[in-house]
């Protein structure tokens, strides 16, 4: 015989907490100012420009923001940030240091034009983006005697005192006299004072024979090329108003293993990272590799090239200042066999 249910209450509904997937939400906005600022710091130049290109939004992020540059330029030349103000844009200084070769300002020029194709259409512009291995000083001063050339790297000039010097060997010595020219005479280095303190940018080049114009002339001649990183946006650099000065040289006639030259910061002569640019061994190339190795400090760098039999070496130093009396502002260490 079935029995009955009891029902003491009434059936009635669920009374538990509403699912939170049933909860409307906000809608997601892509358009995040700190999001995006913090991927576009993970992105290259050339990355950056094409986010740059999407719309009237990412425009202004990543051609208004200079952060975003900062971050970039100083990310990519692996130096710490500077503790004084820069003069320019950080768009503007990673222009002219990952810039292309046929325009040290292609970034701001493509900007203007990004701006002006987003303002007439609402289509994507097309514009076609060639960054490329970084800009040098003998774009804008004799091309035709430019051969070839590598970018070694960035370093940080604290002081303003350097070492120059065509000899690697620690300990790094002071050299002694009244004037770079008598300490180069006699010792082949030298110390150069006033020197523009920040972030400096060095390649290496290879040019031909600064005296002879013949085109039989096989002559060339390597190059260490220091400049600060404002160097290009200045007036006085543009308009060739500043020039290379010659310091002073020094010649060697007898047969020379390599040719080496260094610039170091003063201040830091015994920090770590000078003591292994001085250390030749350590990374110069391995006998009969004729191929030109560098190595880049915090605050030195250093270039060397093992020689063939030779009857000795003829070195020039040159500076460039800010106009009379004003700070050094590019070094160059010239080699050439005699």
């Amino acid at each position: 015989m079935s029995k009955r249910l009891r029902r003491g209450k009434s059936m009635c509904c669920c009374s538990s907490p509403q699912s939170s997937f049933l909860t409307l939400r906000p809608a997601f906005n892509c358009y995040e100012i700190d999001i995006w600022t913090e991927i576009a710091k993970f992105m290259g130049g050339r990355c950056l420009v094409m986010l740059g290109s999407v719309n009237r939004w990412f425009h202004r992020l990543i051609f208004k923001e200079d952060s975003v540059w900062k971050f970039a330029c100083l990310r990519d030349l692996q130096v710490p940030e500077p503790p004084q103000r820069v003069s320019f844009s950080w768009l503007k200084l990673y222009a002219s240091a990952f810039g292309t070769t046929e325009s040290s300002f292609y970034l701001t020029r493509v900007s203007s034009i990004i701006f002006n194709s987003l303002q007439s259409t609402s289509r994507k512009p097309q514009v076609r983006f060639c960054l490329a291995d970084g800009s040098h000083s003998y774009l804008f001063r004799q091309p035709e005697k430019h051969i070839d050339w590598m970018r070694i790297g960035a370093f940080y000039i604290d002081s303003s005192y350097v070492l120059l010097t065509e000899t690697l060997i620690w300990p790094l010595r002071i050299p002694k006299g009244e004037t770079p020219l008598k300490m180069l005479e006699t010792s082949g280095s030298c110390v150069l004072n006033n020197i523009k303190t920040g972030i400096w940018i060095a390649d290496l080049q290879l040019v031909r024979c600064p005296v002879c114009n013949l085109e039989s002339c096989e002559g060339t001649m390597q190059t260490l090329d220091a400049r600060h990183i404002e160097l290009f946006h200045t007036n006085g650099y543009q308009n060739g108003s500043w020039e290379y000065e010659e310091i002073g040289a020094h010649e060697s006639k007898k047969h020379s293993d390599g040719a080496s030259g260094g610039i170091f910061d003063i201040k830091y002569f015994r920090d770590p990272s000078t003591i292994e640019v001085v250390d030749l061994k350590s990374w110069g190339a391995k006998p009969n590799d004729w191929q030109p190795k560098a190595r880049i400090g915090l605050h030195a760098v250093a270039v060397n090239t093992n020689l063939q039999k030779n009857d000795g070496l003829h070195v020039k130093y040159h500076a460039m200042k800010a106009g009379a009396g004003g700070e050094v502002v590019s070094i160059r260490i010239s080699q050439q066999l005699l």
